[in-house]
């Protein structure tokens, strides 16, 4: 588990996409639960210790994950998160070159809880909430493109669905698309970074999460 960022109120992990932030039926130990852990070792905490979920990520995705360390700074960050004032920032690589190098996507997106997938529409359907995101081309490879994703709205599956909407279907990603999966059983989407308002001390916070240890990550994003 790899802290990126840590103060009285908040911690940040870069997760892998092996590790998942909630428990689930899986029975893996989520981060949260490992953060306690860690956090009663370091501070030597005789009783328990408090981790708060602000937000979740889906498994097979890598990046940064915000918890709260204090029940003062969760119902603060959650409002945050509810209110759009928190920019998340992720980048996903695509094996397909975009339509335009940058580009804001609008879609209508309709979660199919058996497949526990979503589908996007161009115009709006019964039970589709609509999805907003703001991407860029950044870098390429000689296979491959990096975009950066701003997202407006926060969706099931948004980034995900609405890439492989426009013919762009994650690398790894086979629920949308992908031809093949990734050695390691992720998809090469990475929550990259966090801007906000510190909910207690109100000072400006930017944590960013270093891509993953692999050679595509490394040789797409060494120029940046």
């Amino acid at each position: 588990m790899e802290v990126i960022y840590e103060d009285n109120h908040l911690i940040a992990v870069n997760k892998t996409c092996s590790e998942i932030v909630q428990g689930d039926k899986t029975g893996d130990t989520p981060l949260s639960d490992m953060l306690k852990v860690w956090l009663k070792e370091k501070y030597c905490k005789p009783g328990n210790v408090y981790v708060g979920v602000t937000h979740r990520l889906d498994r097979p995705v890598s990046g940064l994950v915000l918890f709260a360390k204090t029940s003062k700074a969760l119902p603060r960050l959650n409002e945050m998160f509810r209110n759009g004032e928190i920019r998340k920032t992720y980048w996903a690589i695509v094996k397909k070159r975009p339509p335009k190098e940058e580009g804001e996507l609008v879609h209508w997106l309709v979660r199919n809880e058996k497949q526990n997938k979503s589908y996007a529409y161009d115009t709006e359907k019964p039970d589709a909430k609509k999805a907003i995101l703001h991407y860029k081309l950044i870098a390429a490879s000689d296979n491959y493109y990096l975009l950066e994703v701003d997202l407006k709205t926060g969706r099931h599956h948004q980034i995900r669905c609405q890439l492989a909407k426009i013919g762009c279907p994650i690398k790894g990603d086979l629920k949308y698309g992908a031809d093949r999966s990734n050695k390691d059983g992720g998809i090469s989407l990475h929550s990259r970074s966090a801007e906000f308002i510190h909910p207690v001390s109100k000072q400006p916070v930017k944590i960013v999460a270093s891509v993953p240890d692999d050679n595509l990550w490394h040789s797409i994003t060494a120029g940046l």
